[in-house]
């Protein structure tokens, strides 16, 4: 029996089942990106990421594993071309098994230098055998997430030394080999080595950019959507700042611009069971004056069952951000809702947008998540979907790799 054979959803409509992997038994999968016939996927738990072939998506077929130095996460990653670029950075959940205390809270403190910290470069020319070329650190915890779509500049969320959390920093990628930092942004009040004192007591942390026409779209955690000039890379400037938490729950993950519409997809990310931290959501923000964003609507919640006594974290995560190569659209919204599997939304309207189809998951059959009592509920944390219309879904503690086809492409 194929693994393709044991993937009975929970729930489905408008999305079709095409294959699973497990990963080799490393299930707790993050972001994922797809390169020359192989997926690149980042491993919450399991320290590295790991290679897939996927040219026969109904059968992958894992093929290499890179390790983490110890204590290192490598949760994100980025590819373009014959080019990968992988996060290193303090491996947080073993210092915090309460998400409450990760989440909640500005999380640099001084301490010492017993993991990795800072960006990888990797010639990916050979797809299955990743090379390491280049390695940029970071003086502190190391970066969380990159954008970069292949041009000169990547654009990072880094944590240095002296600062209460993750701020922007843009990396040169003119030689490869060497990346250098070349430019930083910070909210006021985040430098604390600086003499500065944070206005806020919940958690002000870059998640991470998106960048289109020179204005990076920015997820700030609690702090809500910052858009940044980075027309001159080395002195990104602030444009605008649109927060609502409170009276919501916060959590920004991202901005996912679409230039042509005049409108930015942004996440609010579930962070706590059971919607302890509120029930969050995905505002459609209209930036067409990028110096006075308006929120003007929210995606649908799915409500298809009671995904709240589901257990585990319900809302959304990410979306499907139209990478170049990828499949693009400034109409269909692909996204993550942790426990409610992934979604697919229709924004024609974008003072209505409607949900055209979903995946829900079946619970996990393996479980690599090492903190205390957590609930063995699959998470859908990551979506990319191809040119095709293939989508390939990670999701978390245990669920592998799983690749479906939306039917209405």
């Amino acid at each position: 029996m194929s693994q393709s054979d044991l993937m009975i959803p929970e729930s489905a409509s408008g999305i079709s089942f095409v294959g699973h992997s497990d990963v080799n038994g490393l299930g707790d999968t993050c972001q994922v990106m797809i390169a020359n016939g192989h997926a690149y996927v980042g491993h919450v738990f399991s320290g590295g990421v790991s290679v897939i072939d996927v040219r026969n998506p109904r059968d992958p077929r894992t093929v290499n594993f890179l390790p983490t130095p110890p204590n290192t996460w490598s949760i994100h990653l980025q590819t373009h071309g014959d080019l990968m670029l992988v996060i290193n950075e303090f491996d947080f959940y073993s210092q915090y098994q309460e998400e409450s205390d990760y989440y909640g809270r500005s999380i640099n403190e001084t301490g010492g230098r017993n993991f990795a910290a800072g960006i990888r470069v990797f010639d990916i020319s050979t797809p299955a055998r990743p090379r390491e070329i280049g390695f940029m650190p970071v003086d502190g915890k190391g970066v969380h997430r990159i954008w970069w779509d292949g041009g000169r500049y990547a654009y990072a969320s880094i944590m240095p030394w002296g600062f209460t959390d993750h701020i922007f920093g843009v990396i040169d990628l003119i030689n490869p080999e060497r990346p250098v930092e070349v430019g930083r942004w910070w909210v006021p009040g985040m430098w604390t080595a600086g003499g500065e004192t944070p206005t806020w007591t919940n958690r002000w942390a870059l998640h991470h950019p998106v960048v289109a026409n020179n204005i990076a779209y920015c997820g700030w955690r609690d702090g809500g959507l910052i858009l940044l000039d980075v027309s001159d890379p080395t002195k990104p400037t602030l444009v605008s700042h649109l927060n609502w938490s409170p009276p919501f729950g916060g959590g920004t993950h991202s901005g996912l611009p679409l230039p042509d519409r005049g409108l930015c997809i942004v996440p609010d990310e579930a962070i706590a069971d059971n919607i302890e931290d509120g029930l969050k959501h995905t505002w459609v923000v209209d930036v067409s004056v990028p110096t006075n964003p308006v929120t003007i609507s929210t995606l649908p919640t799915p409500a298809d069952r009671d995904f709240v006594a589901k257990g585990g974290h319900f809302g959304p995560h990410n979306v499907h951000e139209n990478r170049i190569g990828s499949f693009q659209s400034s109409n269909l919204i692909f996204s993550t809702y942790q426990n409610a599997g992934v979604r697919v939304f229709d924004i024609s309207n974008q003072f209505q947008p409607a949900e055209v189809a979903h995946f829900v998951p079946p619970a996990p059959t393996q479980w690599n998540d090492y903190r205390p009592n957590r609930p063995r509920v699959v998470h859908s944390v990551d979506v990319y979907v191809a040119q095709d219309g293939l989508m390939y879904v990670t999701e978390g503690a245990g669920g592998g790799l799983t690749i479906l086809q939306y039917d209405g492409i």
